[in-house]
């Protein structure tokens, strides 16, 4: 059987590896200035992409650097929304300068989760995307409030498997309070993604075999083995023949 999978890496966080692991991408989702990047680093992520023929995003989060974006904050929605946009115009801006398209969105950290489960943020969310370009896709976990959204405001919605961390039985991610939130070994991170692109499954902490049908793979570049991750992923996917490239047109089914 043939196999295919977008493997997409968080960038332009001032984690400083970005030109080691886009070689071994297919998709990046850039910072924007929410819980990270500014003018100079979305540019040299932009640049490197180009450089690579990988395909951009947004990752825009709530306006919560103190935190990386990891923590949901009292925001109110004009004021959220707000910063949303001035979010996604920065880099659109940026994309355009450099004559490099974004093609989706992806939130980020705690807006990312908030929005799995709230349909009035993931409503909020997806309308804007729609309004930037409606030719964006909107990325997030599989059967979410954000999928929903989509499906209404008829947006592409693109569902996303993580490679290094851990799920809940009810398909969320495990919270990283939690001491198992992360994989920390390629032999894990591996079987974790390669049951995702042959199964459609995933394995829960406690278990149980749950179903994940995703289009795209996310690998952390903050990770602390993101690079070494990234490595094992690509040699796993070359020695079984499976293909990687952006998810362009593919939708949870």
């Amino acid at each position: 059987m043939n196999w295919e999978i977008d493997l997409n890496c968080d960038m332009g966080e001032g984690i400083g590896n970005d030109a080691l692991i886009i070689p071994y991408v297919s998709s990046i989702s850039i910072a924007c200035g929410g819980h990270a990047g500014n003018k100079d680093s979305i540019r040299q992520a932009i640049r490197l992409a180009k450089q690579a023929a990988v395909c951009i995003g947004a990752h825009p989060s709530y306006p919560d650097r103190e935190n990386f974006g990891r923590n949901k904050i009292v925001i109110d929605y004009a004021s959220l929304k707000e910063s949303l946009i001035n979010q996604l115009t920065l880099i659109q801006k940026i994309a355009f300068e450099e004559n490099y398209p974004l093609v989706h969105l992806k939130p980020h950290g705690a807006l990312y989760n908030q929005a799995a489960v709230d349909i009035e943020l993931a409503d909020l969310i997806v309308s804007i995307s729609k309004s930037m370009d409606p030719q964006w896709s909107v990325w997030g976990l599989p059967n979410s409030a954000l999928a929903k959204s989509c499906t209404a405001q008829s947006v592409c919605f693109i569902p996303e498997g993580f490679a290094d961390r851990s799920y809940q039985a009810d398909g969320s991610l495990t919270p990283r309070t939690d001491s198992q939130a992360l994989l920390e070994t390629e032999e894990a991170c591996v079987k974790q993604v390669l049951q995702l692109v042959t199964q459609k499954k995933v394995t829960t902490l406690n278990g149980e075999e749950i179903d994940c049908n995703v289009a795209t793979i996310c690998l952390h570049g903050d990770g602390a083995h993101a690079l070494s991750f990234a490595k094992a992923l690509r040699g796993e996917f070359k020695k079984r023949q499976i293909s990687c490239q952006p998810p362009y047109g593919k939708t949870s089914s």
